[in-house]
């Protein structure tokens, strides 16, 4: 045990030591700290100082006026309610899955009754059946998920592709299809704006959380919304929409406390490329493009960004894009 002035010289010295830190440093000292959690109030400038001083007195949270610097806890969805559109497969059934396994109660909103029956059956969730493009069985999930727990999450993962070069070899009439396109927007981009006004709405009735938040929404866009195809004007539109609704969106719902995220996936590997020796020859060929790893991603790497957005109580108003590295060429 040291003197008196030992322990005085000792501050002195953390004191100087942290003072300029950067917060990065400040924060990676903070989390090893150890021992029982006292609170010292110090003003803005002073954090480097408070963080010296707990240094020497083993204290475990730092606070200063307006900035925590301990870590905070991940939002908990453990017994509340979310909804996956999309869910009875492939991305989004990747998401229910891992959204189950933090203790969510999951509604699976989709059209496939017998996937989505059973995945539900398989994560103790519940299916319902929803057309994105119909506001009554937007609220039916909604209401579904209610019954089961709070309300705290949505995915919007329902989505279509489609692929029309804007002119043909012919008349107009040879033009690109615009029921077609209405309809991609219509499914793509209109039904995930309503999903969430109408999700949104049933999370700012909710209770919120130690830190004010009542739930987060993640969106599903895609690499088209950046790197566009030739043939991909409808699907790039629609998932460029989501992109550019996010941060306007996030603004909106900040005065509830819930926050909107958006994951740019690149090319993952879902039943949609089919099965056999047809199928992997044309995966390899789409691999090549992949800067690193040199493969297709998985529906779980996909989840795992999106539960990272979910519980991350800091992650807002972003839009990721998880592609390993890929950048589309045009065809």
């Amino acid at each position: 045990m040291g003197t008196q002035r030992e322990l005085v010289d000792q501050r002195r010295e953390n004191r100087a030591m942290v003072e300029g830190w950067p917060p990065c440093q400040l924060d990676a000292l903070s989390r090893r700290l150890a021992g029982p959690p006292l609170v010292y109030r110090v003003k803005l400038g002073d954090v480097g100082v408070a963080l010296g001083v707990a240094l020497v007195e083993g204290w475990a949270a730092v606070s200063s006026v307006g900035v925590t610097l301990t870590n905070l806890a991940p939002m908990d969805i453990n017994g509340a309610s979310a909804i996956v559109t999309g869910g009875a497969s492939g991305i989004g059934a990747a998401c229910a899955r891992q959204l189950a396994a933090k203790g969510a109660k999951v509604v699976i909103a989709d059209l496939q009754e017998d996937k989505g029956n059973e995945l539900a059956k398989e994560i103790g969730g519940a299916f319902c059946k929803v057309d994105v493009t119909n506001t009554d069985d937007i609220i039916n999930a909604v209401e579904m998920a209610k019954s089961m727990g709070p309300l705290r999450v949505l995915v919007n993962s329902a989505g279509i592709g489609w692929a029309q070069r804007t002119v043909g070899r012919g008349g107009y009439d040879t033009a690109a299809n615009l029921d077609a396109f209405r309809k991609v927007l219509a499914i793509n981009l209109t039904g995930t704006f309503d999903c969430i006004r109408i999700a949104a709405t049933a999370m700012s009735q909710t209770e919120p959380l130690a830190h004010g938040e009542r739930g987060a929404i993640v969106n599903m866009a895609s690499a088209a919304a950046f790197d566009g195809q030739i043939g991909q004007a409808a699907y790039s539109a629609s998932k460029g929409g989501v992109v550019g609704m996010t941060l306007p969106i996030a603004r909106d719902l900040s005065a509830v406390g819930v926050r909107v995220n958006t994951v740019a996936p690149g090319l993952i590997d879902t039943p949609i490329y089919g099965e056999g020796e047809n199928s992997e020859a044309f995966k390899a060929n789409l691999e090549k493009g992949v800067l690193f790893p040199h493969r297709l991603g998985s529906p779980d790497e996909l989840a795992s960004m999106v539960v990272e957005c979910v519980t991350n109580s800091y992650m807002n108003a972003e839009t990721i894009r998880v592609d390993g590295g890929i950048r589309m060429p045009p065809k």
